[in-house]
């Protein structure tokens, strides 16, 4: 057990983390909402009901689909494009898709490889591709979510003002979708490149995420 935790500390790190701040968003949320609710004369909500509410679906897929969506793009951006000095890039000649050698596919393939690495035709490329294709599928599976969600909450509003409701097609195009999408998306994109510039020229010893210490600033995709 112990071997097992050692093996799988970050995941069990950052999993044991999400599990607690989704509860607590889930247990404050759910007071917030019942406050909002009392001051409107509505009756309170059960935990479980504000769980499966429209109010904290939206406000969990926000977060969730643009954290898909950065690393969507930043797993996309990094096969073709390069910055100097970063350790989130890779070297400046290994731009593009690399080759089978690079890549140790097919022939060049260890005897330990995935067996999709070591075939040949439409596995393999699905294979070489499948982490881009499983975030990208992510990111569109809980923007749709999103976009349900928040749907619901805004005609729920709608009503409750006595004003008219919309249909899901065209909530797609109103204000109130992208703004709730785009405040999300542009802390993604600033964080993303505040990480790439940083690693020009601070370090963090010990980290796989910083270059060595003492390896110059334009040494790009080191890891340290």
């Amino acid at each position: 057990m112990r071997r097992f935790a050692f093996e799988n500390g970050l995941a069990l790190f950052f999993g044991t983390l999400f599990v607690a701040t989704i509860t607590a968003q889930s247990l404050v949320g759910q007071r917030a909402y019942n406050a909002d609710q009392r001051t409107h004369g509505s009756e309170p909500v059960s935990w479980i009901d504000y769980v499966f509410s429209p109010e904290f679906g939206g406000a969990v897929m926000e977060n969730w689909q643009s954290e898909f969506l950065q690393f969507t793009l930043f797993i996309f951006a990094t096969v073709w494009l390069v910055q100097k000095g970063s350790n989130e890039s890779k070297p400046l000649d290994d731009v593009g898709l690399e080759s089978k050698q690079k890549q140790r596919l097919e022939g060049f393939a260890p005897a330990e490889a995935p067996r999709f690495a070591k075939a040949r035709g439409p596995a393999r490329v699905l294979y070489e591709n499948s982490l881009l294709a499983v975030m990208t599928a992510l990111f569109f599976a809980t923007w749709a979510v999103q976009s349900l969600s928040n749907w619901r909450e805004f005609n729920a509003a709608q009503v409750e003002h006595e004003q008219s409701t919309l249909s899901w097609s065209r909530y797609l195009v109103d204000p109130d979708f992208w703004e709730r999408s785009l405040q999300n998306w542009q802390s993604e994109f600033l964080a993303v490149g505040t990480m790439v510039v940083f690693t020009v020229y601070l370090r963090q010893r010990g980290s796989p995420e910083s270059k060595p210490v003492g390896a110059p600033h334009d040494e790009t995709g080191s890891s340290g």
